[in-house]
């Protein structure tokens, strides 16, 4: 999972898929990590807000610290899930052509959603903070069952 800072989507995105990873008996059999296209906030844990929200439907983010994608991740990771187009044209310029396939959008995975942006909550409200968790949760949803198709 990946975003600019890894303090507000990312984080969030990998909450959510491990929560409902561990629902779905998959806690062993997926490994979920979340990390940011900068530097900005490395070491630091999700923004309170996104943490808040998170934590009012079930999932808790309170042990993530914002790192940055190093290129091991480009191997280590079967799936990279990008939140935004531009995230997705920062991962793919950086990975090797021979993984561009495996790096998608999250939202590609949602239903009537693909194509589409999580957008930055950052500089906004509460409303913006429950509109990334409600497409995160129909991308996560829409990914854990493509993975059991596979």
């Amino acid at each position: 999972m990946v975003c600019t800072g890894n303090i507000c989507r990312s984080p969030t995105a990998e909450g959510v898929l491990r929560a409902l990873a561990a629902q779905a008996g998959w806690r062993q059999r997926l490994e979920v990590d979340s990390a940011g296209t900068t530097a900005y906030h490395v070491g630091e844990p999700p923004d309170e807000r996104s943490q808040a929200h998170a934590l009012r439907r079930g999932y808790d983010l309170s042990a993530q610290r914002a790192r940055q994608v190093q290129d091991e991740d480009f191997r280590r990771f079967d799936w990279i899930l990008a939140m935004d187009r531009g995230h997705l044209r920062e991962l793919r310029d950086r990975a090797p052509v021979l993984v561009h396939d495996r790096i998608r959008l999250l939202l590609d995975f949602a239903p009537g959603l693909a194509g589409r942006d999580v957008p930055d909550p950052y500089y906004g409200g509460a409303t913006g903070f429950e509109q990334v968790l409600d497409l995160v949760e129909e991308g996560c949803r829409g990914f854990l069952a493509e993975v059991a198709r596979r």
